[in-house]
């Protein structure tokens, strides 16, 4: 078996790496020049833009798309479906579209429901 590498499989820089003891799910989209770290679990459907940085430990739900050049901190977790287009800090969870602290993502949802409730 011979490894054949051609341009366009390589960023301008350097090349994309998966870190020791990561999980990578099918369907899974990793652009030019990602780093990932060690021991992060990411799960189906989910895209990661070119040159963007995953810590250790992350968890990537289902059908999360990760905006280029994002920095995702140790420990994150992103919930399934959400938008990642910020730098996401060591240990936050967040969700939503755009991505957003969890407790503010239900936060919002549960004003959102109370504002559009029909009362009889």
């Amino acid at each position: 078996f011979r490894r054949v590498l051609f341009r366009s499989d390589r960023g301008t820089h350097a090349d994309t790496v998966v870190g020791r003891g990561t999980k990578i799910d099918n369907l899974v989209q990793i652009a030019h020049n990602v780093r990932i770290g060690a021991n992060c679990i990411i799960v189906s459907q989910v895209g990661i833009s070119g040159s963007c940085t995953i810590g250790n430990n992350v968890v990537i739900g289902g059908q999360v798309g990760i905006a280029d050049h994002v920095q995702v901190g140790d420990g994150a977790q992103i919930a399934a479906k959400s938008g990642v287009m910020r730098d996401i800090a060591p240990g936050e969870v967040v969700m939503g579209y755009p991505a957003k602290p969890i407790r503010q993502f239900w936060r919002d949802t549960a004003a959102l429901s109370r504002l559009t409730r029909r009362d009889k």
